[in-house]
């Protein structure tokens, strides 16, 4: 299908492995120049040279924390007049509520909630005047289905829920969308440092803790990096402007609920 985005500009963060490069490749293939940003500059480099040779955009790459108001400003500065912005971070560290206290919060805030909500305002009003633009962002299944293990998640990912609901109705008609993508378990770095949580409290191996895990997934198998972006893809498309305001579960059926 041809997605209708070629030539268009995207800024995609945290994009040098994982969902964030899932999503940077499939929107190279479809002819979509990027903005790439990671914190770890040998990776990012590493990503979008193989990006370059296998789709022919152009990348510019931007080594920063985009949790920093200076990460902020360097990748603002290259997106330039992007059209479309597929925020992400890192998740915060799984644990019990008693671990955590007022600074856990903060941190998962920056990154999970106030991160994307800064790219936006700075990015939406271009979009905005130009009538068309497309926004996604990464979020968690747990917006939908709290897991115990990951209240900091929980809580900074349902903030940014919120704000995007209302924001996300409020540019409709200038031909923006924003909308959510809600991964379950995919075959990532941050799957790994879960199911190691797991191996470590339980005294279980990795392939013990990912059998069960994924016994708990009606597809049975973990997500890949390359059919979630996919999906990223599709909703930042010229087919997709009357998707509005959504949450996509990309889980593979295991959040098991109705609406």
């Amino acid at each position: 299908m041809d997605l209708g985005i070629k030539g268009r500009k995207a800024v995609v963060t945290a994009s040098s492995k994982g969902l964030g490069l899932g999503c940077a490749r499939a929107l190279a293939e479809a002819g979509v120049d990027l903005v790439m940003n990671a914190r770890g500059a040998e990776a990012l480099a590493t990503a979008a040279a193989a990006i370059r040779s296998d789709f022919g955009v152009e990348v510019t790459e931007v080594p920063a924390d985009i949790t920093t108001p200076e990460g902020q400003k360097a990748v603002l500065t290259a997106a330039g007049d992007a059209d479309i912005l597929v925020t992400n971070a890192g998740g915060p560290p799984p644990g019990m509520w008693s671990d955590w206290d007022r600074e856990d919060f903060i941190k998962a805030l920056d990154a999970n909630m106030l991160t994307p909500i800064a790219l936006m305002k700075a990015l939406l009003p271009g979009m905005c005047a130009r009538g068309w633009g497309r926004v996604v962002n990464i979020t968690s299944q747990s917006v939908k289905a709290p897991i115990p293990a990951l209240g900091l998640s929980n809580s900074a990912r349902a903030g940014l829920t919120g704000y995007v609901a209302g924001t996300s109705r409020q540019v409709a008609p200038q031909g923006v969308t924003i909308n959510n993508l809600l991964p379950g378990i995919h075959a990532t770095d941050r799957a790994d440092s879960l199911d190691k949580g797991v191996c470590d409290a339980e005294g279980i191996t990795m392939e013990e803790a990912r059998a069960r895990r994924a016994g708990t997934i009606p597809a049975r198998r973990y997500g890949t990096a390359a059919e979630f972006g996919s999906a990223c893809a599709f909703l930042c498309s010229e087919h997709a402007g009357f998707i509005v305001g959504q949450n996509l579960l990309v889980d593979g059926g295991a959040t098991n609920m109705t609406l």
